[in-house]
């Protein structure tokens, strides 16, 4: 019984990780991006 409830939360937060993870991905991409564009017209 432990052993499943353990398996089960690591299963979640493995979940709940990739999705930060690929959010934090995203942010950077798009800060980035962001950045290059304030780049080009300052330019």
């Amino acid at each position: 019984m432990v052993k499943e409830d353990i398996k089960k939360i690591l299963e979640s937060t493995k979940s709940s990780l990739d999705q930060d993870y690929d959010n934090f991905v995203k942010s950077i991409k798009n800060d980035l991006e962001s950045f290059k564009k304030t780049m080009l017209e300052k330019s």
